[in-house]
């Protein structure tokens, strides 16, 4: 199966930025969707944001909206979220997933293949 990592968590300072890095295995793999998803220690796996390859459509979560830009190479299959204003709230582990589904981009059952994650903490 196509394996995903995840480069560029790390810990940062409240205001601070960090730029996430997804890329796949294999340069021939081409999703629809590659998004970000992230998780605190006790909650659920949340969205983050999402990029689709046809158009370059984006979806945000509300709390991430106006701070984090998602972005994708379709030719190398490699997607980056730019992290800006970070908050002590961001601290979690990023996760990239992709998926050949055209709907679901929300939703973490959409998706197929996850990488194994990046640690970030932003200190107040």
């Amino acid at each position: 199966q196509a394996q995903l990592v995840e480069s560029g968590g790390g810990s940062v300072q409240t205001g601070g930025s960090l730029r996430l890095s997804c890329a796949a295995s294999e340069r021939t793999f081409s999703y629809y969707w590659m998004s970000w998803f992230r998780q605190a220690p006790g909650k659920e796996r949340e969205f983050v944001a999402a990029v689709a390859r046809t158009d370059g459509t984006t979806y945000y979560a509300d709390s991430v909206k106006g701070r984090f830009i998602i972005s994708r190479d379709n030719a190398k299959n490699t997607a980056s979220l730019q992290m800006n204003s970070l908050k002590p709230d961001d601290t979690a582990v990023y996760y990239c997933a992709t998926t050949y589904a055209s709907s679901g981009a929300k939703e973490k059952a959409s998706y197929g293949y996850w990488g194994q994650g990046t640690q970030v903490t932003v200190s107040s």
